[in-house]
């Protein structure tokens, strides 16, 4: 994976679990990047972190993170700073622009959750261990059935013309809040587009908070910015509420007349249309229909969008 919105090690400092969130609840998390402290738990053998045990952890402003790959355990982490991105802020280049109105990925939502986390904990050669665990991937398997875990996909015809997962990224939703994850691109742009279409449709859909935990330089080039962990909770509990659509609602309003019209442009055919939203493995775009832009493209439709900020 070539970028993630959260992860860099980081060394951990122990912090009462009672400050933070009620005791007895069996909470770990992994690592990240430098200036943090972590509320550190070891949790017991392999098992999945409940549902329940990770929604609270969010809400309380503290994500699971695991040392490496083959660790059963996980540890809690809560940033001193936290980076997210303006929904109405997010930096658009000129080369990103053209590669969004040109539709050169189909982009669907929530067609291959698990695909896109065991895609970002594939090893890099920047970062050769990872902090998603098995452990961690059956946790937010669970999160996304229970409907509080999402992704979004890049697709490109492979050599055999059938679709290919190229890019996304993936993160936890509660409220109005989506707290990025990690994203990975394995052609140049992919991920950047993903992250595109991911504020378009929070935006569309009625969210008012993007974490992406952690700052990197890649984040901050597109508009991302770091504030207090004390102010970040304060943005969580201002966004408490339901937004008014759900992320597959908000695709299908960029997508619609579109992907099922006269079989022109990104993610056109194949029910990718009616799939999106629906959970994994729903439906994928048609790869004879990649990459051909129309003049009410999809990815025109979110340039639009992300460059009307009222």
């Amino acid at each position: 994976m070539l970028y993630q919105l959260s992860y860099t090690p980081a060394a951990r400092q122990a912090r009462p679990l009672s400050e933070g969130l009620a005791i007895g609840n069996p909470l770990c998390l992994m690592r990240r990047p430098p200036v943090l402290s972590a509320a550190i738990m070891h949790a017991p053998a392999s098992l999945p972190i409940p549902v329940e045990t990770l929604l609270l952890a969010y809400r309380s402003g503290i994500f699971p993170m695991a040392d490496k790959r083959e660790d059963s355990e996980v540890f809690w982490v809560e940033p001193r700073e936290r980076a997210i991105i303006p929904l109405d802020g997010l930096h658009l280049s000129k080369s990103l622009t053209k590669v969004l109105r040109a539709d050169r990925f189909a982009v669907t939502v929530d067609q291959a959750f698990e695909d896109v986390i065991r895609a970002c904990a594939e090893p890099r050669p920047d970062h050769p261990e990872t902090w998603i665990s098995e452990r961690i991937v059956a946790s937010y398997v669970g999160l996304h059935r229970a409907g509080h875990a999402h992704s979004v996909e890049c697709w490109l015809p492979g050599d055999d013309g059938a679709p290919q997962l190229v890019g996304g990224l993936y993160g936890v939703m509660f409220d109005r809040v989506f707290c990025g994850e990690s994203m990975f691109s394995r052609v140049p742009d992919a991920s950047k587009v993903a992250l595109a279409w991911l504020v378009a449709l929070l935006r569309a859909a009625g969210f008012v908070l993007l974490d992406c935990q952690f700052m990197t330089e890649h984040l901050r080039s597109m508009g991302a910015v770091e504030l207090p962990q004390a102010r970040y909770r304060r943005l969580v509990e201002a966004a408490h509420g339901q937004p008014h659509a759900s992320l597959g609602m908000a695709w299908r309003q960029f997508s619609e007349g579109y992907a099922s019209g006269a079989g022109a442009g990104a993610g056109a055919g194949s029910g990718v249309g009616a799939a999106a939203g629906a959970g994994a493995g729903a439906g994928l775009p048609d790869a004879a229909g990649l990459g051909a832009a129309g003049p009410s493209s999809p990815g025109k439709r979110i340039v639009q969008s992300l460059t009307h900020t009222s």
